[in-house]
């Protein structure tokens, strides 16, 4: 009795201890551990993300100094045809953030590859039924009320961009693929062999070569072909023997529902990436509108250079929430969310004040007219208000994507943007005569506000539990699929 009664205290003592050992990190630690999680997929995404936009730049200064028209021609294949494909394909490869990042999170390895497959067959067949768009674009640009010269020109250099059009079903999924499984410095080394590729080509198809805008055209092709090659060969030759078992009929199974998943993904994001261009549009057909849009296209290169780095929290957080939803864990998913959200706000509030401090010398960078520079600082407070909601915006939409919540998005993106937003910004911008600031305005308030208050009401009222529920019913559904 004595002996057992001595043992009291440290039976005790080793619960106490046992309890200690299982307790649960501290809230520092636990957003510590976390942020390196995010971070890992943050910091090459934005790599990556910043050298496939430079890709672009570096063509139109290629294509600047042939002359007007040659740059003219770029800008408007880059902006209008090449834009319009790749929002909707790279919306609709974004499916794969969902099925991915929660097969990879219930630990269905072998998924991935087929779901991969799977988006590869839907991306193709989409591509044919684009090419129309590449090869009749020079009758197209006519319609649009664009000038002979500049229409047939950007005709020619689209069709030379065809190649590049295909390369996007390929890479956009081999790109998600990889993310899911957390592969990101891959993707950021590739991007950065990728930019090296695209530099040197310009220079020699342009300097060396001679071949004018045909060479200019021709260089994207290179460069987006070496994203392909570079991470389907890092795939295929081992570096993911768990996710990729080599190609497989199944990825032929399921293709309609994978279909509809990945329709609303593109709808989705092309609703958002077609908005800013409607505004570009707008700003065109108003008066003396020549100071108006070069004003506006500083604003948004500006907006669309910082953009990367919300889009790269918009990849992260798709990937975080979407492997913890598959693993089971809501609790998880929700921090993850909050997480994400506050550090993009805190990168946004910085963007925001050092736009308001430095609204004076922004435009200097594209330009010396001072009618521009004027133009440009009277819409520097809008820029960092649109600097500031973007840092949301893009995380939450990445929440929904991780979530499998793109159909329902879509429709939130379609009211707010295309039945409020374009219709108050017409109001503001002829009916009050506001000019360009009064489209931006209403475009942003009536659109972009209302769709992230809306996704945030969402987001914050959402049963994360039930959602991880969902999550493993879905990653058993799909891996069912015959």
């Amino acid at each position: 009795m004595a002996v057992k009664e001595s043992l009291i205290p440290l039976l005790k003592q080793q619960n106490q201890e046992d309890h200690q050992d299982y307790q649960e990190p501290k809230l520092s630690k636990k957003i510590w551990i976390e942020s390196k999680k995010l971070w890992q997929i943050v910091g090459p995404a934005i790599f990556s993300r910043l050298a496939s936009y430079s890709m672009l730049v570096i063509t139109q200064a290629f294509a600047g100094h042939l002359g007007d028209l040659e740059l003219a021609a770029i800008s408007i294949a880059n902006n209008v045809i090449v834009g319009f494909d790749f929002g909707l394909l790279l919306g609709m490869a974004s499916a794969l953030e969902t099925l991915c990042g929660q097969a990879y999170g219930a630990k269905k390895y072998y998924m991935l590859g087929i779901y991969m497959q799977r988006s590869w067959i839907v991306l193709f067949m989409c591509c044919i039924f684009l090419l129309p768009l590449y090869l009749f674009a020079s009758p197209f640009l006519k319609v649009l009320g664009q000038t002979e010269e500049i229409s047939e020109l950007t005709g020619v250099v689209a069709k030379l961009m065809i190649p590049l059009h295909f390369s996007f079903a390929f890479q956009f999924p081999l790109q998600r693929f990889l993310q899911s499984q957390l592969k990101n410095s891959v993707i950021a080394w590739v991007s950065g062999v990728a930019l090296l590729v695209h530099v040197m080509v310009s220079w020699l198809f342009v300097y060396r070569l001679q071949l004018g805008v045909v060479g200019v055209a021709m260089t994207l092709n290179f460069s987006w072909w070496v994203l392909v090659f570079g991470h389907l060969g890092y795939t295929i030759f081992g570096g993911c023997p768990f996710t990729w078992t080599g190609f497989s009929i199944e990825a032929f199974s399921g293709l309609w529902d994978f279909t509809k998943l990945s329709a609303a993904s593109g709808v989705m994001l092309c609703l958002e990436n077609w908005y800013y261009k409607i505004l570009i549009l707008m700003t065109g057909n108003l008066k003396n509108a020549e100071i108006a849009v070069d004003a506006l296209s500083i604003c948004m290169t500006i907006n669309g250079w910082e953009l990367m780095i919300p889009f790269a929290f918009f990849a992260a957080i798709g990937v975080r929430v979407a492997n913890e939803l598959g693993a089971g864990n809501g609790k998880g998913a929700k921090f993850a969310t909050i997480v994400a959200v506050t550090t993009s706000v805190i990168i946004g509030i910085f963007f925001w004040i050092l736009i308001l401090i430095f609204h004076e010398k922004l435009a200097w960078i594209f330009s010396s007219s001072q009618e521009v520079l004027k133009a440009v600082n009277s819409l520097t407070f809008l820029l960092a208000f649109t600097v500031l909601l973007n840092s949301v915006q893009p995380v939450l939409s990445g929440v929904a994507v991780g979530s499998g919540w793109q159909k329902y998005v879509a429709y939130i993106n379609l009211g707010s943007y295309y039945l409020i937003g374009v219709p108050l910004g017409f109001t503001m911008g002829w009916f009050f005569d506001l000019g360009v600031m009064g489209i931006w305005a209403g475009m942003i308030f009536g659109g972009t506000a209302i769709q992230t208050l809306i996704l945030g009401v969402v987001t914050i009222r959402c049963d994360w539990d039930k959602e991880a529920e969902k999550a493993c019913m879905h990653v058993r559904k799909w891996s069912e699929v015959k």
